[in-house]
């Protein structure tokens, strides 16, 4: 800028018209608007002076040189009307010259490059900007905060100049990641992918069995919410709901309290691999300094393990005040423990015993079992502080599903010898195909499955098969866990009837506390 207050020895009036827009914000390469010397506007109703526009900031010994705002010029044909209003000249980089202009064929002179007809200012034209300007606008253009003009201008740059519109698509790309209208969970296999992944490159020297791949999993991403939650949100209320007595029952605790009868129910598997019960002695598995279980009361069942029900009840009433979030540390410390000696304890350790009080299960499907537990009851917890949580991957979704499935035949028997079931029609010799229902689950782990109906003992048979019910793989998993009512399980039902509901209340019957 020439000291005068012209541009490169253009005429003011050449761009007095032109749209402007506001100096582009924060980038690191724009120009520093502070430090270009700011025309003086002329005064409300007064016309815009023709010649140099007087500098701010003008000393006081050299205000009688300073020309007078608003004196016309006489040799200027161009100045607009009085109630024009009047918008300062943007200035451009001096090292980004103008094209040079060229006279048009009749040897007449261009119209300035930046004078605005009134032809175009009826199109609303998109403003004529320099490189850089445009360059500083990409961000709020990604963002889709660029006025109309702008808009255009910077689209139409865009398909000029190729290093602009590859910037342009990566921060396009990047907006996407700054919606939260989608889920926040991962992927329930991602995990899985990465250490396969990861293994694959460098074996583990002691890795997990395939059988407690499953409670490895569902425990991280449990903990993974937990990580996520804030301090008061471990006294949100959940309702924890189970099938008893043909009918639903429900319990209120908070989260802390959900994951205290986690670490309870767990500690039946530390008895069963030799390790100390997370629960016995004063301040082990308790929050607020308070103990859990007492040691007589833990060596009292040592012979006779209680029942899961028995024992959450024992550390909820033994938790006072009510646990916080210091009950993770010591959950997920067991967690740790038990994945890690059962990795350590060699393959004949996965038909050991692990007993509930009214029934035990082998080591491999007890660690399924409290994979199970650990999806529902973090559904639980995710539905009570509005988190999302996805289902467990479909390979982990359906052992859950086939586990249920093989506990099935002992459920009625003995709802059958409670007279709660259909009494047996055909006995069979053990390991004999008996009648059965065909269970056909679809969807994510789905699969399909035959349900003897007479005998714990008889083995499920497609030759045999008196009835089908289909069912949604997360639904049938939610009528196991007690969350549905039976008689609104089923999506599909033919065949005999007494049977469809035998399988179906016999399935709720396996949720419990």
């Amino acid at each position: 800028m020439t000291g005068d207050g012209r541009e490169g020895g253009r005429r003011d009036d050449e761009v007095r018209g032109a749209r402007r827009i506001p100096g582009p914000r924060g980038a690191v390469d724009d120009l520093d608007l502070e430090t270009v010397e700011r025309p003086v506007l002329p005064p409300p109703g007064g016309s815009a002076p023709d010649g140099s526009v007087p500098e701010q900031g003008v000393p006081e010994e050299n205000e009688a040189a300073a020309p007078e705002v608003g004196a016309p010029d006489e040799a200027d044909d161009g100045v607009p009307e009085p109630d024009e209003p009047y918008e300062p000249e943007e200035p451009e980089e001096p090292e980004e010259p103008d094209r040079p202009e060229e006279p048009d064929e009749d040897g007449s002179a261009p119209e300035p490059p930046h004078a605005v007809t009134a032809d175009a200012s009826a199109s609303a034209s998109a403003p004529v900007l320099s490189h850089r300007v445009l360059k500083a606008l990409l961000g709020a253009w990604a963002l889709s905060a660029c006025s109309a003009e702008e808009t255009a201008a910077v689209e139409d740059h865009l398909t000029v100049c190729a290093p602009c519109a590859d910037e342009a698509l990566r921060l396009r790309d990047a907006v996407g990641l700054l919606h939260t209208d989608g889920s926040l969970d991962l992927d329930p296999a991602l995990r899985t992918r990465v250490l396969d992944g990861c293994l694959g490159r460098r074996p583990a020297r002691v890795p997990i069995p395939e059988w407690a791949t499953a409670y490895d999993a569902e425990t991280a991403r449990l903990d993974a919410l937990l990580r996520d939650i804030g301090d008061s949100d471990w006294h949100a209320p959940v309702r924890l709901q189970w099938f008893e007595d043909e009918r639903a029952v429900t319990r209120r605790t908070t989260v802390a309290g959900v994951i205290g009868h986690l670490m309870a129910v767990d500690g039946l598997l530390s008895a069963a691999l030799g390790l100390d019960d997370p629960l016995a002695g004063t301040g082990t598995g308790a929050a607020a300094g308070t103990g859990a279980l007492g040691t007589a009361e833990v060596n009292a069942g040592a012979e006779v393990p209680l029942s899961p029900t028995r024992r959450t009840e024992t550390y909820w009433a033994a938790t006072y005040p009510p646990a916080t979030r210091a009950v993770r540390e010591p959950w997920r410390a067991l967690t740790h423990e038990l994945i890690r000696t059962a990795s350590l304890a060699g393959p004949n350790v996965a038909e050991r015993s692990v007993s509930y009080g009214e029934f035990a299960l082998p080591l491999q499907d007890a660690l399924l079992d409290r994979a199970f537990e650990c999806w529902v009851h973090g559904t639980d917890i995710a539905e009570a502080v509005d988190y999302p949580y996805k289902p467990p991957s479909a390979a982990h979704l359906h052992r859950m599903i086939d586990l249920a499935a093989r506990m099935l035949p002992a459920a009625l028997a003995g709802r059958r010898g409670a007279g709660l079931a259909g009494p047996a029609r055909e006995l069979v010799a053990p390991g004999a195909p008996g009648r059965s229902v065909h269970l056909e689950v679809e969807g994510h782990g789905g699969g399909d499955w035959y349900i003897a109906l007479d005998s714990p003992a008889a083995v499920g048979s497609p030759d045999r098969a008196v009835a089908q019910v289909a069912l949604d793989g997360v639904e049938f998993c939610q009528l196991v866990a007690g969350h549905i009512s039976p008689v609104e399980a089923a999506a599909g039902q033919e065949g005999d009837r007494e049977a469809i509901r035998d399988v179906l209340f016999a399935s709720a019957s396996l949720s419990r506390l």
